[in-house]
């Protein structure tokens, strides 16, 4: 089954930084977030570099596979790991998460998928009208701590090193993607975003901004981290995807970077 998509977008510098590190593509098939990792040298640089390659290697209007959609990664993870040569320590200086959701077509049932994947902190939701269920995980410290039962998701959200990411685009000379295949079907909106949303937002708060729908959703879950804190650059893609006879999502695009203050680096593990 095929669908028809409207997308609603925002990045946003937040309240206290001064450089805006995310970056986003939201060009049909790829809709995806990249976080810079704050802090090290060429962050934004690392995020920009991540959506390039993915438009250039998964273009506007294709539907790839899902292993050709692991390839533009990995050829993304070369590109991001290449601003780094020229350091001679040998040590990454350039990284950045990357996650979304791509149409797809599965060879082997010709059929259209979405296609989640996720490398870092930053998430991917899916909202059905009534409930919002995270499809990606975190690759972070405190992520792994709460899945240990060691702390609660409570404490993670203020412990020392919740800024700490485990995995990354550019980190290692390999990456290692999540991913995994939804089938399209009726009404499905997809909420991906960088973590200057989750940690400023509780899950309820971004469903409540969801249930009320509308044309600017991005805006106004941007306006709301602002709002609340602002402490990190905030990036929001909201893709409304529509198939059969569900009712038409809507159509609009937004892109509105802006920039200003600094707090909360992400970093990644030492």
């Amino acid at each position: 089954m095929t669908s028809t998509v409207g997308v609603s977008v925002r990045s946003d510098v937040g309240a206290v930084r001064r450089v805006n590190e995310d970056s986003m593509i939201a060009a049909d098939p790829v809709f995806a977030v990249a976080d810079g990792m704050g802090g090290h040298a060429r962050g934004d640089a690392a995020s920009q570099t991540a959506v390039e390659s993915l438009a250039r290697t998964l273009p506007a209007g294709t539907r790839p596979t899902p292993e050709e959609v692991i390839a533009a990664i990995d050829e993304a993870n070369a590109a991001v790991r290449s601003l780094s040569s020229a350091d001679e320590s040998g040590v990454a200086v350039a990284g950045t998460t990357l996650t979304g959701v791509v149409r797809v077509r599965v060879q082997e049932t010709l059929d259209e998928q979405w296609m989640v994947v996720n490398i870092g902190d930053s998430r991917v939701y899916l909202w059905d009208g009534r409930e919002l269920t995270r499809l990606s995980v975190d690759h972070s410290a405190v992520q792994e701590l709460v899945d240990a039962g060691l702390i609660t998701e409570a404490q993670a959200a203020v412990h020392p090193e919740r800024n700490v990411i485990t995995r990354a685009l550019g980190a290692e000379d390999f990456v290692d993607t999540d991913s995994l295949l939804l089938p399209v079907t009726g009404r499905q909106t997809f909420l991906i975003c960088s973590d200057g949303l989750t940690k400023e937002l509780s899950d309820e708060t971004i469903a409540r901004v969801l249930a009320d729908g509308g044309a600017d959703i991005a805006d106004r879950l941007v306006d709301a981290a602002i709002a609340a804190g602002g402490r990190d650059n905030v990036t929001v893609v909201v893709v409304e995807s529509t198939a059969g006879d569900a009712e038409p999502a809507s159509d609009v695009t937004k892109d509105r970077p802006e920039g200003s203050r600094s707090l909360e680096d992400t970093q990644p593990r030492g």
